[in-house]
């Protein structure tokens, strides 16, 4: 069992498989995107399933595969294969921008992998081909409706964009009206590749809430487990939920239970922290199973008590962007 310095079980993976994305959300990186990633500097898929093997043994049982959009990767799912028939992990999820999504939806539903995320800004079509800066949306709605029919768990991902996209945060929540799929609002985080810096933010959980009070007064709280990020509530005679994500606000530190490893190998032990170690190369040496455990052992055990005092003792780490970090 991992558990960190501030005496909390660390239970929940999200790896990234790529740094790539097909998209250019104006709000994860410049319009020209980034330095990505060369191939040789990102683990392998046989690596991928000998890290995975590692952490489950070390009390990892929930692994969530992100990217990037990690079906930009001809291979995912072998390792998705893997994963599903890996004793001791009990929970596989998959965050996507649902572009490619479509060819491996009867595989994954096979597979037993019904946890998925999938990003979407806007409900509208003109919002949304401006913020992702591709014309993807037919596509996106198409896929997203897929899943839904195909008793996919699906939650929506609506990163709250002030000036951008804020109209689409009542008519989104139509999705949760019809279908029994949760919308979830998150707070804008800095996280761009330098396109943009902010220290505060307009759309904050408590406005995206009093937003949609005034439309749905009536909604009222559901009971969400201790380590949940998001605040999950329920509108009368809608099918599905609703839930803000204070991303920014970071409410949720204090039962925080994740560590994130990037596609090059990174151990990031908090969204607001660099680096701790990376893995990469300890993966490709001698006693690699020994050295990583080792290794995840010593960055759980400095890990900041909050996002805020990460922020505090990493400077610069807003530099990044959210494909690189691995969401």
């Amino acid at each position: 069992m991992l558990i960190d310095n501030h005496n909390r079980t660390i239970n929940y993976l999200r790896l990234a498989v790529t740094d790539r994305c097909n998209l250019r959300c104006n709000y994860c990186m410049p319009s020209e995107g980034i330095n990505f990633a060369e191939n040789n500097n990102l683990f392998t898929i046989d690596e991928l399933c000998r890290l995975s093997d590692i952490l489950v043994s070390q009390g990892i049982d929930k692994i969530r595969i992100t990217g990037g959009e990690p079906f930009v990767r001809k291979d995912l799912m072998v390792l998705l294969r893997y994963l599903a028939d890996l004793e001791g992990l009990k929970d596989i999820s998959v965050t996507t921008n649902a572009t490619l999504v479509g060819p491996y939806i009867n595989e994954l539903k096979e597979l037993g992998i019904k946890n998925i995320n999938v990003s979407l800004d806007a409900i509208d079509r003109a919002t949304f081909e401006r913020i992702t800066r591709r014309d993807q949306y037919d596509t996106v709605h198409n896929n997203l409706i897929r899943l839904i029919s195909e008793g996919f768990n699906v939650r929506i991902n609506f990163i709250a964009l002030d000036g951008q996209n804020t109209q689409d945060i009542l008519p989104i929540l139509d999705l949760a009206k019809h279908y029994n799929v949760s919308v979830r609002y998150l707070e804008e985080m800095p996280f761009n590749g330098g396109s943009k810096s902010f220290q505060t933010i307009a759309w904050d959980y408590k406005k995206i809430l009093e937003h949609i009070k005034e439309a749905h007064p009536n909604y009222y709280k559901l009971d969400s487990p201790k380590t949940s990020t998001s605040i999950n509530y329920k509108i009368p005679g809608y099918k599905g939920t609703f839930g803000v994500i204070p991303s920014f606000s970071r409410t949720f530190c204090g039962s925080c239970n994740r560590l994130r490893i990037s596609a090059t190998g990174d151990v990031i032990t908090c969204l607001y922290a660099k680096a701790s170690v990376n893995l990469r190369e300890i993966m490709r040496g001698p006693n690699s199973e020994e050295n990583i455990k080792l290794e995840v052992l010593d960055a759980i055990g400095k890990r900041s008590k909050t996002g805020f005092e990460a922020q505090e003792k990493y400077k610069g780490v807003f530099s990044n962007s959210m494909t690189s970090i691995g969401g």
